[in-house]
């Protein structure tokens, strides 16, 4: 799991791996982000797409049944 070896603009993630994905949304919404979309991906997991007004999107992987936060990073 890289949750933690990733930067997101204006967001501070914690080393702590796994994370659970209701804190992982709440530091986003915090930060001025808004998840935007999902579809299945691969291994049986969630790919979850975070939007912001100024900062580039964020896509962030969740285990299948949405309560872990695996890993999230910023999409050029």
């Amino acid at each position: 799991m890289t949750l933690g070896q990733h930067l997101i603009r204006g967001v501070t993630l914690p080393k702590v791996k796994p994370l659970s994905s209701q804190y992982f949304e709440s530091l986003m919404v915090n930060a001025g982000y808004m998840i935007s979309g999902s579809a299945a991906a691969q291994g049986n997991r969630l790919k979850i797409w975070v939007t912001h007004a100024s900062s580039p999107r964020v896509e962030a992987i969740y285990s299948g049944d949405r309560k872990v936060t695996i890993t999230a990073y910023h999409v050029q």
